[in-house]
């Protein structure tokens, strides 16, 4: 088995990424948010895409039969979701396709839920098309968040919610839901007629022995009201590429989503994004799997120092690269712990506010990084985020 780098940090400045920016000016920075790596990419991928750029022409490209297969024979392999082409919708991206979802399901002035703390642009999205935004706060229990069920159906009923949109991997706690929550979601949903997507970009980085239910397996009835949102891009570090999948097996709910996407022009995917899920695919389950012991290294490596050295509370994650901490000890409100962190430490973290308000005095951090940059980036933290500070 090929052994993949995991210990090289590619340098990155020079290269117009959004994650690395703010670099260019301040090279003292180090940056541990936006949520891509910084590994090597898969080699296969980086070949695919030389090869294309040698022998082809730049023209516009169709939706391969292996490339639909790549994804069914991943969903089987990985998840135990069997699926069927028809059921498989590429679009250029996970919020693009939370986009088309709420535009074509959901009406102006309907009530769309989210479970806060979550990744930011469920609710930019759901704002920006005029829907009433319900957040349903999660709540922490035993250092992890958990749902609160009588809530949250309290907050379907009294909102009349049509759509809700579901992370699953959670993003930024970690969580990777259990099968009798996801039943319970799933069940509420049910009785109460709500169309559920689960955002799932992160199904392939469940860690520490938790695994990743995707919600139609739990039941076969989820399929009639659910959409399912996943791609490669997460997984293999290839965000850039723009690919992504709808999985909706229900088809009349696939033919509102469609036809919303090709009256938004949104139906074309890069060919590049084509190329790399599929070359990812089929290529990359080593090179994931090894990924995934680095990553549950930086994760240990992170909670243990942070824990002892510093007054942080660390939610530690069950999937993702992402850790979730809470500067709430310091006393310091949300402005002033931001710019301790940008100007003191010299560390770029999420502002956790992005996330809802139930982050603030909270930062996300991202170890999908070589180890080395990790403890850098713990040292520094430490030094002005100390026990006795």
């Amino acid at each position: 088995m090929t052994k993949y780098d995991f210990t090289t940090r590619p340098n990155r400045l020079g290269q117009n990424t959004m994650k690395w920016h703010s670099s260019e000016t301040d090279p003292d920075l180090l940056q541990m948010w936006v949520a891509d790596m910084d590994f090597l990419p898969l080699p296969q991928v980086k070949e695919a895409l030389i090869a294309y750029a040698q022998d082809h022409v730049f023209g516009y490209s169709l939706f391969a039969d292996s490339l639909y297969q790549s994804v069914i024979d991943w969903e089987k392999n990985q998840h135990g979701y069997d699926i069927q082409k028809e059921d498989v919708v590429f679009i250029e991206g996970v919020v693009p396709a939370i986009t088309v979802a709420i535009q074509a399901l959901t009406k102006e002035g309907d009530a769309v839920l989210i479970n806060s703390p979550v990744y930011s642009p469920f609710a930019r999205t759901v704002r920006l098309n005029k829907r009433q935004l319900v957040s349903n706060s999660l709540v922490e229990k035993d250092g992890q968040f958990t749902l609160d069920f009588d809530q949250l159906e309290a907050d379907i009923i009294e909102h009349q919610v049509k759509l809700y949109v579901f992370c699953s991997p959670h993003n930024p706690g970690g969580r990777v839901w259990t099968k009798d929550e996801l039943e319970k979601v799933g069940l509420l949903c049910q009785k109460h007629g709500v169309i559920l997507i689960s955002d799932e970009i992160h199904q392939d980085l469940a860690l520490f022995g938790h695994k990743h239910l995707s919600f139609n397996t739990v039941s076969p009835d989820f399929k009639d009201f659910s959409l399912i949102l996943s791609s490669a891009t997460k997984t293999f570090n290839i965000a850039g590429t723009k690919n992504s999948f709808a999985i909706i097996e229900n088809p009349s709910l696939r033919k509102a989503f469609t036809k919303q996407q090709l009256a938004n022009n949104q139906h074309e995917i890069p060919t590049v994004g084509l190329i790399s899920t599929e070359v990812a695919f089929r290529h990359g389950k080593d090179w994931l799997d090894q990924l995934k012991e680095v990553l549950e290294e930086n994760i240990n490596y992170t909670v243990d120092f942070l824990t002892e050295h510093s007054k942080i509370k660390v939610m530690k994650p069950q999937g993702t690269y992402l850790v979730w901490l809470d500067f709430s000890a310091y006393g310091l409100s949300n402005e002033q712990l931001q710019e301790k962190l940008m100007k003191e430490a010299k560390v770029v973290l999420n502002d956790g506010l992005s996330f809802g308000k139930e982050g603030k005095f909270h930062a996300r951090l991202n170890t999908a990084t070589p180890l080395e940059t990790v403890k850098e980036a713990c040292h520094r933290i430490v030094q002005v985020f100390g026990k006795e500070t």
